[in-house]
């Protein structure tokens, strides 16, 4: 399976970009990239963020390698009834994910309460 890095890797490539203006447009230290390459630390949930929307590529692609690269990350998501929230983590409990994965999906849903929460103020 491929690791975060060589899908990282494979959408700066299919742009025609280098690392370099990569890593300057979203603003990645060549240091923390190729610990990435290296396998020595791995991008942050903000920042997989961050990259699976400059891309426009779904977060689950972009982390697991799970489905296509095709577009999935929208800054505003508007048809969730008001228990999206309980769902969500009762889909999460029941699914086949690993511990990791869910603990991934916990805080990005976490980050997004908190973003919601913080552009109202």
């Amino acid at each position: 399976m491929q690791s975060i890095y060589q899908r990282i890797e494979h959408l700066i490539e299919s742009r025609g970009m280098t690392k370099k203006a990569f890593c300057e447009n979203l603003g990645i230290s060549t240091g923390n990239f190729g610990d990435w390459k290296r396998g020595k630390t791995t991008p942050s949930t903000n920042k997989l963020i961050e990259i699976a929307g400059y891309f426009e590529v779904s977060l689950d692609w972009l982390i697991v390698g799970r489905g296509s690269p095709s577009p999935g990350v929208m800054e505003v998501r508007e048809n969730y009834g008001a228990n999206h929230k309980q769902e969500t983590a009762e889909q999460i409990q029941a699914s086949n994910l690993t511990d990791d994965e869910k603990d991934f999906i916990r805080e990005y849903l976490e980050f997004t309460e908190y973003r919601k929460h913080r552009d109202r103020e």
